[in-house]
């Protein structure tokens, strides 16, 4: 959970930093043409590895109707048509709010079976040598040592 982010306008200058974030979410209006950078480090946990989603959201949309800006009113037709476009649009980031926390979930479990299935070799290679121990140990009861002893003539 421990990602880093940055974001530099063109002219270098930090318009946004964020230390050992999990979710975050950030809105800003670019004021001058060109190129931004999005900076993510992963430098306080090296050694795990993070998936990072972002998403950006430009603009406003340009009307379904380019009459829409009219002093008129819009017909029934249009202005359902309108509503149901917007609610599309929530539609859409729902989806994606969900395909993330899904996406999330099956990391979690594919890496709880691969530590399920690591933890059964585990066990599996014990049982093994404990059955072959106790084979040996048994098997030792068992034995029969005689120890002989041969006098020599005097």
């Amino acid at each position: 959970y421990d990602v880093d982010c940055r974001l530099e306008g063109p002219d270098g200058a930090i318009l946004y930093k964020e230390t050992k974030k999990q979710y975050d979410s950030f809105t800003f209006t670019a004021s001058r043409n060109g190129t931004y950078k999005f900076c993510f480090s992963n430098e306080f946990s090296t050694f795990t590895h993070k998936t990072v989603y972002f998403d950006f959201q430009v603009g406003e949309d340009p009307p379904l109707f380019p009459s829409e800006n009219r002093a008129t009113a819009l017909t029934q037709m249009e202005s359902a048509c309108v509503s149901i476009h917007e609610a599309l649009k929530s539609v859409i980031d729902y989806q994606t709010h969900f395909r993330l926390r899904e996406a999330q979930g099956r990391s979690r479990a594919e890496d709880l079976n691969t530590r399920v299935a690591y933890w059964s070799i585990g066990e599996a290679i014990i049982l093994l040598v404990v059955s072959i121990g106790q084979v040996f140990l048994l098997k030792s009861f068992f034995s029969d040592k005689r120890t002989t002893t041969t006098r020599v003539g005097s």
